[in-house]
């Protein structure tokens, strides 16, 4: 087994150098091959990838798919998305991030289509970049609506105003949570039910702010306006109420170190051991 620093160095690396075009070619060949080996998916196939000019076509389509099934009213979503991904540079780089991550952290993502065809916590997290785009648009009730739709689609709640960087794993993704302060920064980690809240009816910046590399195990619930400190991880189950230094885990209610400097980038080894 590769040690955690070989593993960490291998991830960012394909991070670094997988281009859109990269990741849309290794698509194009699992899905040809799919199709090839499962006619009764053919036909899917062909519709989310293969009848596609790019990756970004190809995520558009089929999010803004799933949302609009979900409303009887055209809002006309896909051309929302489709603006979005062509005046937003961050969009498209994060959501190649994205894919990258997951395949390589996700031990259950064996192909580079899977996060676009199956992963719910991908296709809310890439909502939640329009709706993101959107609101710092002036377009806030458009935005509040994908918020409301992604809620309702993949159970997932994010206040549009949140920020997240790229190479985001939503694991899982059922029932996270993040308020409109939040902050979660590049290569990080998050497993369902997490909730990244506030401590009450208070106003103004009152959400956790989420360092790169952390990883916050299943049912986690981090309140207030706390800092996780770069590559910090977090046991599964625990509340944390106060700021946790760069490389500790905590665990625990309330939660409390436990140890040090274990993992140089838990987010990428994704390993839950204390």
């Amino acid at each position: 087994m590769l040690k955690n620093y070989t593993v960490i160095k291998y991830i960012n690396t394909m991070l670094e150098i997988m281009s859109a075009d990269s990741v849309w070619a290794s698509v194009v060949d699992e899905a040809t091959k799919a199709a090839s080996n499962e006619p009764a998916m053919a036909e899917l196939l062909d519709e989310i990838f293969l009848s596609r000019s790019n990756l970004f076509d190809c995520v558009c389509y089929r999010i803004s798919a799933k949302l609009e099934s979900r409303t009887r009213r055209d809002i006309g979503i896909i051309n929302t998305f489709t603006e979005a991904f062509a005046t937003d540079k961050s969009i498209r780089e994060n959501v190649v991030k994205d894919i990258v991550a997951i395949r390589h952290r996700d031990p259950a993502c064996q192909f580079f289509m899977n996060p676009i065809l199956y992963f719910k916590g991908f296709h809310a997290i890439t909502t939640h970049r329009v709706a993101h785009w959107l609101w710092n648009n002036g377009k806030v009730h458009t935005a509040y609506y994908l918020q409301s739709l992604m809620s309702e689609v993949f159970a997932v709640d994010i206040h549009p105003a949140a920020k997240f960087g790229g190479g985001i794993l939503l694991d899982h993704a059922t029932s996270f949570v993040a308020g409109e302060t939040t902050v979660v920064e590049d290569n990080v980690s998050i497993l369902h039910e997490v909730t990244l809240g506030g401590t009450g009816n208070e106003i103004g910046d009152r959400h956790p702010k989420i360092k790169s590399g952390v990883l916050i195990g299943a049912g986690a619930k981090l309140i207030g306006n706390i800092t996780i400190g770069n590559c910090a991880k977090i046991g599964a189950g625990s509340v944390v109420l106060n700021d946790v230094l760069p490389h500790t885990t905590v665990a625990g209610v309330p939660a409390k170190p436990i140890a040090s400097a274990y993992q140089e980038e838990p987010a990428s080894c994704m390993d839950q051991n204390f």
